[in-house]
């Protein structure tokens, strides 16, 4: 039973940092850590989840839309199955439940899993 698990999320002022990780276990059928390109969602109360950060499965691509651009930076340790996310420059609408999210395609198959989440919360 594959598991994410997410820590890291908190209470921070605005303007201040968060470092959240994501660690995976669990995987079978030729699914592992280092096959999956792994992503950071986030849902805020009342709004849709939506993408804030992915990286590649080997690390060597990254994107991020236009609202934490500069600020948020994803990275991964496939030797610890670790994904990161460093958030810089916190703001208010930061605020969010905090999701991790693995997927892969081992033909024909598409795998997804979703971690159960860390609440960010940014307030003065």
């Amino acid at each position: 039973q594959v598991q994410l698990v997410e820590s890291g999320g908190g209470l921070v002022q605005p303007g201040g940092s968060l470092r959240l990780s994501c660690t995976a276990s669990g995987f079978t059928s030729g699914v592992t850590f280092r096959t999956c390109n792994m992503s950071w969602y986030r849902q805020a109360p009342g709004k849709k989840r939506e993408l804030v950060a992915s990286i590649t499965s080997t690390g060597s691509s990254a994107h991020y839309p236009d609202s934490v651009k500069g600020r948020f930076t994803i990275s991964r340790d496939n030797a610890k199955d670790t994904v990161y996310l460093q958030m810089n420059s916190l703001k208010p609408e930061d605020t969010a439940v905090y999701y991790c999210n693995a997927y892969t395609v081992q033909a024909p198959h598409e795998y997804e899993y979703w971690g159960q989440g860390t609440q960010v919360t940014v307030s003065s």
